[in-house]
């Protein structure tokens, strides 16, 4: 008996221990089979005092909005290209005016001339469903190249993966690994494509002034707080020596992460955008009436989708306010001035 009941303790013994190695090895590792990144090793507390919280695990981050200030944080270290992830959830409810960004910049280092890389998360008024809004700056440019979509999903329901492939020749956006924007680079497109070194930002802040309905729809303050949920932060990319400005030896192809579109992805792509585009700079003849920016390609169904979704804006009718106009090129933009 003494030995059968050894036995059964040692069955449980392996059981545990083999649980804590897969349990361990799914918050080692995110959905692309990358390296999670904690908190503390890859990332610091940017703005907003309590508002950020650390959960336990060591993994997962939360971004509190309140009256008295958004929050954020930012990567200890900079990159020159590479993959950047996380597995993001939104407030839910009454959130107009309310702003997440996942995104990387350089405009602390480079004030006249930064780069950025956006995913903006535009909150709306209950009943309506969150925005997405993609952007690239780069060079300090002063045209935005922004897209708006909405989402096949309610990204306050569950956790969503939101990614950002940066190289040398192209840009991917990626929601929970399904392209929704590529950028080539371009030899029209010069010093606009980004290419210097950046860090990867989180925030939540006010955005009442443009975010919803071109601020027509202010952050109500009696739903507060607002909590944006952060978890498998993946940081893979070349780090960048801050003082040198000289990338450490690196090479992001050798690795799991996807840095070219496939053709199911492709396909994937123009589905998505087919059914959830609902604004491209490109096709925008308010802004550009005598022709889009050179890096553009115009996919003529694309351009009569949109069309037919607002002739105004895509038929180049008579000007009127856009719905989410143009943001400051700042990191004030993100809130870190709250």
């Amino acid at each position: 008996m003494k030995k059968l009941m050894m036995n059964t303790v040692c069955v449980h013994c392996y059981i545990l221990l083999f649980s804590y190695i897969i349990c361990s090895s799914a918050h080692a590792t995110g959905g692309n089979g990358l390296p999670v990144s904690p908190f503390d090793e890859g990332y610091s507390h940017l703005f907003g005092d309590g508002n950020l919280m650390v959960l336990r695990d060591g993994n997962s981050v939360h971004l509190s909005l309140d009256q008295r200030t958004g929050s954020g944080f930012v990567s200890q270290d900079l990159y020159l290209h590479g993959f950047f992830s996380a597995s993001i959830k939104l407030p839910a409810d009454y959130t107009a005016g309310v702003v997440v960004a996942f995104y990387m910049s350089n405009g602390d280092r480079f004030e006249n001339n930064h780069d950025e890389l956006d995913f903006e998360f535009l909150g709306n008024i209950r009943g309506r469903d969150w925005r997405i809004q993609t952007n690239v700056y780069g060079n300090g440019s002063s045209v935005g190249r922004e897209e708006r979509y909405a989402l096949w999903f309610d990204p306050a329901e569950d956790f969503h993966q939101y990614s950002i492939l940066w190289t040398e020749s192209h840009i991917i956006f990626y929601v929970d690994n399904i392209p929704v924007r590529e950028i080539k680079r371009t030899d029209a497109m010069g010093g606009d494509f980004p290419s210097k070194p950046m860090s990867v930002y989180a925030t939540i802040w006010d955005g009442s002034d443009w975010a919803t309905n071109g601020g027509r729809y202010r952050v109500n303050y009696k739903y507060a707080p607002y909590i944006a949920e952060f978890s498998d932060l993946i940081l893979h990319g070349c780090t960048v020596d801050p003082i040198e400005q000289t990338s450490k030896s690196c090479d992001i192809t050798q690795s799991s992460i996807p840095t070219v579109v496939t053709r199911d992805q492709r396909k994937k792509m123009e589905s998505y955008r087919k059914k959830h585009l609902t604004y491209s700079y490109c096709y925008d003849k308010t802004r550009f009436k005598s022709a889009p920016p050179p890096e553009c390609t115009i996919n003529p169904q694309e351009a009569e989708r949109l069309k037919v979704f607002d002739p105004v804006t895509f038929g180049g009718g008579h000007r009127r306010r856009h719905g989410s106009r143009h943001r400051h090129q700042s990191q004030a933009s993100h809130g870190i001035a709250i």
